[in-house]
């Protein structure tokens, strides 16, 4: 296909799905003008070091983690649920690295996961028609003529949120948070799974004999940066897309475009049309790109726009999020990971067991059961093995707080617990029990599939 040159604003020629309309398109366009003098977000070189790492995952020698809120919201906005949220990926990290002995590479869906696609641009409630809920910095949850108008001035408290968001976990992640000395300080009390704390816990007390050791060669937090500080990108969805321009600025070391609201962007199932305006953002900014991959992907166009985002085929630019459902990823995938591998086409292949997977319970609420997640997981391991590729990543929707909002696992938790700390503002997440529990099977994955690599190398 023929590619106009690309500038910040050159989707506007395409056309742009899921988009809201403002009223006030003036409004609108001062609120951009501000937000286009504002701050980076985060940084070009921090953006080339996570592509760095995700060429590592690319090339199996890493792992991506990739997780965090469905739709973030300003009304959650807390210092602790940050932390705690944080804390969950951090665990988990440990609990993947120590088992499968591989670097993890952590993302969060935090710092601006504020815009949702919404299957219907309308609800109705009560013979009554208003806009779609559709994301903290779009409109409001609440059912009310007014709040549910797309009004501009969210944007800049989505920018604000983003920016507090980031500056502490900055502080997490590089202040001490993270040194493994305090591994034993990281508290559990919100883990209700009796073995998967004992579990952690051993693992923390196998940590603590190693750093001993290490201790007494010399090596220690203060000459090892690894072991007191940890790498941590923020990621969301670049549906928004007048936002995603504010805040794409030219690099000035490098002279390339990059979108400083995070370090990494992906385009959904819903807005990865090859000729559309999403897509042709995404290509032209210097971010690692992921690219969801439902059971409705064309192949061919599948290639097409990887080639398009990637034209030089770059280890760490793209990652390829398959969020197929149970039932349907044996009979979808397969095909898609062998045509990816034998067009040479470098990606990340990451397993998103959340999407597909979403049911409505008996009472209403939308719910996902633990044992379609971990089915999906378990097939995507399998497919891989099966087609001699690296399944590279998990890409989750989960939060630090004990919410029940996802049933099964060894919580129990049945559609009668949904109601008690149903709190999400749009899809059901794993809450940090769960979390950690998945993080244990999909260590035991790894650890086979490292075994496996290490055996094929050796013949």
């Amino acid at each position: 296909m023929n590619k106009i040159k690309w500038q910040p604003d050159s989707w506007k020629s395409k056309e742009a799905k899921h988009l809201p309309k403002y009223e006030d398109e003036n409004h609108l366009n001062d609120v951009l003008n501000q937000i286009s003098q504002f701050p980076p977000l985060v940084f070009a070189g921090e953006v080339r070091n996570l592509e760095s790492q995700l060429a590592d995952v690319s090339n199996g020698k890493a792992f991506l983690l990739q997780g965090g809120d469905c739709a973030e919201s300003f009304s959650e906005f807390n210092p602790n649920n940050i932390r705690d949220s944080f804390k969950v990926i951090l665990q988990m990290a440990i609990v993947l690295t120590f088992g499968a002995s591989c670097p993890v590479v952590k993302i969060g869906r935090m710092a601006g996961q504020f815009a949702k696609p919404r299957s219907q641009d309308k609800e109705i409630v009560n013979n009554i028609e208003l806009e779609s809920y559709k994301g903290d910095i779009i409109n409001d949850i609440k059912f009310d003529s007014i709040l549910r108008k797309p009004n501009p001035e969210r944007l800049i408290k989505a920018y604000n949120q983003s920016a507090s968001t980031l500056n502490l976990l900055r502080a997490f992640s590089q202040g001490g948070f993270a040194n493994l000395n305090k591994i034993h300080q990281w508290n559990l009390s919100y883990i209700k799974d009796s073995s998967s704390k004992q579990k952690f816990q051993e693992i923390a007390k196998r940590i603590d004999e190693c750093l001993v050791f290490m201790e007494a060669c010399g090596i220690n937090d203060k000459n090892v940066r690894q072991m007191s500080e940890t790498d941590f990108y923020t990621s969301h969805e670049a549906l928004l897309l007048p936002y995603e321009q504010a805040l794409t600025r030219i690099d000035s070391t490098t002279g390339n475009w990059y979108d400083v609201s995070a370090h990494m962007l992906w385009v959904g199932d819903r807005t990865r049309q090859l000729n559309g305006a999403h897509v042709e953002f995404l290509r032209g900014i210097g971010n690692p790109i992921g690219i969801k991959v439902g059971p409705t992907t064309k192949i061919d166009e599948l290639l097409e726009i990887i080639d398009f985002i990637n034209p030089k085929n770059k280890p760490g630019r793209i990652t390829l999020i398959c969020r197929m459902g149970a039932d349907k990823i044996a009979s979808k995938l397969p095909k898609i990971i062998s045509s990816v591998e034998k067009s040479g086409k470098v990606v990340v292949w990451a397993c998103d067991p959340m999407h597909g997977n979403t049911i409505k319970a008996s009472n209403g609420f939308k719910t996902r059961a633990l044992s379609n997640l971990i089915s999906e997981i378990e097939q995507f391991f399998q497919i891989h093995k099966a087609e001699g590729s690296y399944p590279g990543g998990i890409h989750l929707e989960m939060t630090g707080q004990n919410v029940t909002e996802c049933i099964g696992g060894v919580q129990e938790l049945t559609e009668k617990d949904l109601s008690s700390r149903y709190h999400t503002y749009c899809d059901p997440r794993l809450n940090a029990s769960q979390a950690l529990e998945l993080s244990f099977l999909l260590s035991d994955y790894l650890k086979e599939k490292k075994i496996g690599l290490k055996k094929s190398s050796n013949k």
